[in-house]
């Protein structure tokens, strides 16, 4: 763990006390929701469930299995943070808080997203983990800590409403489904990761030791191109449905939007149309059926998406949900 990360985790401690104190007697507020966070993955790493309030109906779902309290990455991370990555979006509007960050588990990093939903009580209601596994060195090297602006408060001239974030985040999944940009507004220098891995805005000429495709020239082409005009490729055409849309946490302070959703993939095909791309008019994909859940994060100012935070993690196809839309 280093020093940052020590630091951090000690200080979160020491505030779990007030947040919590605070979620009992009214709503909590921005840096309660960020301290009530931290408080829970310390006890994930404490294995210690009562480090934060539980309502007694409260539902928990890692990776898409419903668990009970305590369990899950409760059992399994033996440490975090690991690395100086934490990207928190906290909302007092829907009392929601996500929390994107490195543990291990062992010897082995994982990357573990959290949301937590409170109640008229301030105790959490819906406790959400989606944990990816098994990571490259090339996907490591992305977190170790976060994007330079990620999580710097917007100047208030270029700050949005909590309103229009929450549309902006939920036009990305119209945009990426249909194909077609015109459905969001992603700024012409989006960039985005998934676990890791640079999906946009990448040098258009590049070798990699980390996979991901980049010795595929189309690919590597794709992967050049930016948010918006990946998607008018007909790039995605393979994603046959985006489900379980949840757009509900927007942090106007820094601008991010936490969405969650679950990507359903049919490859009844394996010839993709593309358009507009060189040397290329289709892209051959053979896959087996399967699903992805996942969670964006879409940093936004001036009416705009600037960058995108993913982490995902492949399942079985048809992977029912337990929390919907």
């Amino acid at each position: 763990m280093t020093k940052t990360a020590l630091a951090a985790l000690l200080a979160s401690a020491a505030m779990a006390a007030s947040a919590v104190a605070q979620a009992e007697d009214s709503a909590c507020d921005r840096d309660c929701l960020i301290a009530l966070a931290d408080a829970y993955a310390s006890g994930v790493v404490a294995d210690d469930p009562g480090a934060v309030r539980w309502a007694d109906d409260a539902v928990v779902v890692e990776n898409q299995s419903a668990i009970a309290a305590g369990e899950g990455i409760f059992d399994t991370v033996t440490a975090g943070p690991t690395t100086d990555y934490a990207v928190h979006v906290a909302d007092p509007v829907s009392q929601q808080v996500g929390l994107l960050t490195m543990m291990s588990e062992g010897d082995a990093p994982v990357f573990v997203g959290i949301r937590l939903q409170l109640d008229e009580e301030g105790r959490v209601a819906e406790a959400e983990h989606l944990v990816a596994r098994d990571l490259s060195p090339g996907q490591l090297a992305n977190l170790q800590d976060e994007r330079p602006r990620l999580m710097e408060p917007v100047p208030e001239p270029y700050m949005d409403s909590r309103a229009r974030m929450i549309w902006l985040g939920r036009s990305y999944y119209d945009a990426l489904d249909n194909n077609n940009s015109a459905h969001s507004n992603m700024a012409d220098d989006c960039e985005r990761r998934e676990n890791g891995f640079q999906t946009a805005r990448n040098p258009m000429v590049r070798e990699s030791a980390g996979g991901n495709g980049q010795f595929d020239p189309i690919f590597a082409y794709l992967g050049g191109l930016g948010c918006a005009a990946q998607m008018d490729t007909n790039m995605w055409e393979y994603i046959t449905r985006i489900e379980n849309r949840r757009v509900e946490i927007a942090d106007p302070v820094t601008g991010l939007v936490w969405g969650v959703s679950h990507f359903e993939h049919d490859f009844d095909k394996q010839d993709f149309a593309l358009v507009g791309v060189p040397w290329a008019d289709n892209r051959h994909m053979e896959f087996d059926p399967f699903d992805m859940p996942a969670i964006h994060i879409y940093k936004v100012w001036g009416g705009a998406i600037h960058e995108i935070e993913a982490l995902g993690i492949v399942m079985p196809y048809q992977t029912p949900h337990v929390f919907e839309d």
